[in-house]
């Protein structure tokens, strides 16, 4: 059974291309989540706070609204959680960023770096698709 739902995948990319135009033209930041939430720590933290108080709250009002979503399902055991989130961690510090800010931001402004970022992790991801729903590993 597929969840793909055209109008909402192109209302939620129109709005994540706005937040990161607004950002970028308001702020002249780029809206990586990990730089986001690397710099809370900095003076300019309030902006940050924000942004990530709305990454929280845009869902809850959502769903307040009327709204339905799908529960997120976790068929792995927690250390394999853990050991993902930190490699995660890891490939995001290693490549200076993370899918947010190469995918989005970065590609939007025809960032080299960023391009080859995200052609490197979406060629990793579909040999984990493959890996995992056809060979059967993981």
């Amino acid at each position: 059974m597929s969840h793909f739902t055209p109008v909402a995948a192109l209302i939620g990319g129109i709005l994540i291309g706005l937040s990161a135009t607004l950002l970028w033209a308001g702020l002249g930041r780029i809206a990586g989540i990990s730089g986001i939430v690397a710099g809370i720590r900095t003076p300019d933290r309030a902006w940050r706070i924000v942004f990530l108080a709305g990454l929280i709250a845009a869902p809850l009002l959502y769903r307040l609204v009327g709204g339905t979503t799908v529960a997120p399902v976790i068929a792995a055991s927690p250390w394999v959680v853990i050991a993902g989130g930190l490699l995660v961690g890891f490939g995001t510090w290693l490549g200076g960023g993370c899918t947010s800010g190469h995918g989005v931001c970065g590609m939007a402004r025809l960032s080299l770096r960023s391009i080859a970022a995200t052609a490197v992790f979406m060629a990793a991801a579909m040999v984990t698709v493959y890996l995992t729903h056809h060979i059967g590993i993981g």
